[in-house]
């Protein structure tokens, strides 16, 4: 029997709120985390993340970033891949990301 896949909750554009965003950004790692995403400037895989961190523990940092509307993930097969909601995020916070990452 194979396992059921659920839909990864990611908020809309307009119910992302800056208290979910600050809330998930004042996590080193997780901020560390979004840094790494926007100097790629793309999608990367899970994996491809040096964490000093149990594989359970990366969850949930990503899962707090996904449903706090910062990042997007996809799964494709066995992998999940994640990228900077950078568009949303600049649409409902003007230059809220860049100054926190240039003072990260």
């Amino acid at each position: 029997m194979y396992a059921t896949r659920i839909d990864l909750y990611h908020p809309p554009r307009d119910e992302i709120t800056l208290q979910g965003v600050l809330h998930a950004l004042s996590d080193p790692l997780r901020l560390d985390l979004v840094r790494q995403l926007a100097e790629c400037g793309g999608e990367r895989a899970c994996g491809s993340f040096d964490l000093p961190i149990a594989k359970s523990t990366a969850t949930h940092h990503w899962r707090v970033l996904r449903e706090a509307g910062v990042v997007k993930a996809r799964e494709e097969g066995t992998k999940k891949y994640h990228s900077l909601r950078r568009a949303d995020l600049d649409a409902r916070f003007p230059g809220l990301l860049d100054s926190i990452l240039a003072n990260a």
